[in-house]
């Protein structure tokens, strides 16, 4: 009879089951990093941040993303600490947008990204990736 047959638990490689608190409360913390940083423009403005602080025109610019997407974004991540825009009273009016010391609790997740964007481009293309 195969309708008494126990249901499979099915379990993480560490060996705890995929329906603990633990994978449970996992799942969560993914869900709530992906909440903050997700989306298609989020890491690549933090990367890009990496370099050096930015100017709004001047970070659309070199993203190629929309202004109206890019403010945003950016309001977004100054929303989650990641991002600090500053406003200097010129004439017409500058603002820089630079990453904060708290973005860099990311710097390991955005090399990870990139190390494996290298390898996924080197897996599907069949070469490396050029350097720009």
């Amino acid at each position: 009879m195969l309708f008494n047959q126990p249901i499979p638990v099915l379990m993480h490689p560490n060996g705890i089951p995929l329906s603990s608190p633990q994978c449970r409360s996992a799942h969560h913390a993914v869900r709530d990093t992906l909440d903050v940083v997700g989306g298609k423009w989020k890491l690549v403005i933090l990367a890009v941040l990496r370099e050096r602080k930015y100017r709004f025109k001047e970070l659309s610019r070199a993203i190629g993303i929309s202004p109206s997407i890019l403010s945003k974004e950016l309001q977004e991540l100054e929303m989650n600490q990641l991002v600090k825009r500053t406003v200097y009273n010129t004439t017409p009016l500058t603002v820089e947008y630079e990453r904060t010391p708290y973005s860099n609790t990311l710097e390991e997740v955005l090399e990870a990204m990139r190390t494996w964007g290298n390898l996924h481009h080197e897996t599907i293309v069949g070469r490396k990736r050029v350097a720009a």
